[in-house]
């Protein structure tokens, strides 16, 4: 064998060889892993440490800055202080000046107040002898108020027996001169057919029974008037209407001279002045328009008779206010 064949290792020995060798090395590489992760989790945590401190030192800086805010803040709150005082010490020297003066005004004031103050009392004495009184006179208005309400009816009552009255007396007086009118055309015609001295016999025979007629109707009309109306009053409005009442026109409608009546016109129109005023003053008709409103009531003369009674008054009243709206 040569030299080399016999320094050449055995198979068997190079095998046990490396594996020890690879053993060695393994476990120089796992301690070198181990020492490799203590190190890696060292720098990690102290990284950690200083982000920690890093954190520690900004809010450390931000607590500085505070702190730095808080101690300028109570600086000028310390000069804001300091200039408060010195003007609350100048105040207070003009307070100490204006003191005597407003004690002065108080006093004057208080004496005015304790004027106020008493008649105060006295208006509102005055004033509780006022209410007591007015609801006195309101309690007696309300016990005797039915007895107005009744006087008010009772008016209201006589006016229209009064109308009532004046209109049949009306009626009376237009039969009257109707029946006259006709005695006189059939006297004028029957004077027409006979002599001078035949038609005066027959107008003084005539006249007594004229006159019986005319006693007749007044007996009629006086039964028609009511016994409560005052007599006094019937008389002087038929006085006022006889006396703006003119005659009215009469035509013969054939040969044997019947009379018929004609409409009256404005000026033939009569009313009861008495009336007219209540009528007026109920829808607040101004005596200034009276001629005019009497001119626009004589289309509501409705029965034609020449005189206006109540209710056509307040007929035309109500058209007259419609109108005038």
């Amino acid at each position: 064998m040569t030299e080399m064949e016999a320094d050449a290792p055995v198979p068997g020995d190079e095998v046990a060889h490396l594996q020890e060798r690879l053993i060695q090395e393994t476990e120089r590489l796992t301690k070198l892993f181990d020492a490799y992760e203590e190190q890696h989790k060292e720098l990690l945590d102290t990284r950690a440490e200083i982000e920690v401190l890093e954190r520690e030192i900004i809010e450390k800086e931000i607590e500085r800055e505070g702190v730095e805010s808080l101690l300028r803040d109570k600086d000028d709150r310390y000069r804001d202080l300091e200039t408060d005082l010195a003007k609350s010490n100048k105040r207070l020297e003009y307070y100490d000046i204006e003191l005597p003066k407003m004690e002065e005004k108080y006093t004057r004031e208080k004496e005015r107040l304790g004027r106020v103050f008493e008649l105060a009392e006295e208006l509102d004495d005055d004033l509780r002898l006022a209410v007591a009184e007015m609801k006195a006179r309101d309690d007696w208005y309300i016990d005797h108020m039915q007895l107005f309400e009744d006087l008010n009816k009772a008016i209201k009552q006589r006016y229209d027996m009064v109308e009532a009255a004046v209109e049949t007396e009306r009626k009376s007086q237009h039969r009257r001169r109707a029946f006259d009118d006709q005695i006189a055309s059939l006297v004028e015609m029957r004077a027409a057919e006979m002599t001078i001295d035949q038609a005066e016999q027959t107008l003084v025979d005539s006249t007594p029974a004229v006159e019986e007629t005319d006693d007749a109707m007044d007996e009629s009309a006086d039964t028609e008037v009511p016994e409560s109306v005052n007599s006094d009053d019937v008389s002087e409005v038929i006085n006022d209407e006889s006396e703006s009442e003119p005659e009215s026109s009469k035509e013969s409608s054939d040969g044997e001279g019947v009379a018929e009546d004609v409409s009256p016109s404005v000026e033939e129109q009569t009313y009861s002045e008495s009336v007219l005023s209540r009528v007026m003053t109920s829808y607040s008709i101004p005596d200034s328009d009276k001629d005019e409103f009497l001119s626009f009531a004589q289309d509501y003369d409705h029965d034609n008779n020449g005189y206006l009674k109540s209710s056509e008054l307040e007929d035309a009243a109500k058209a007259w206010s419609t109108k005038s709206e």
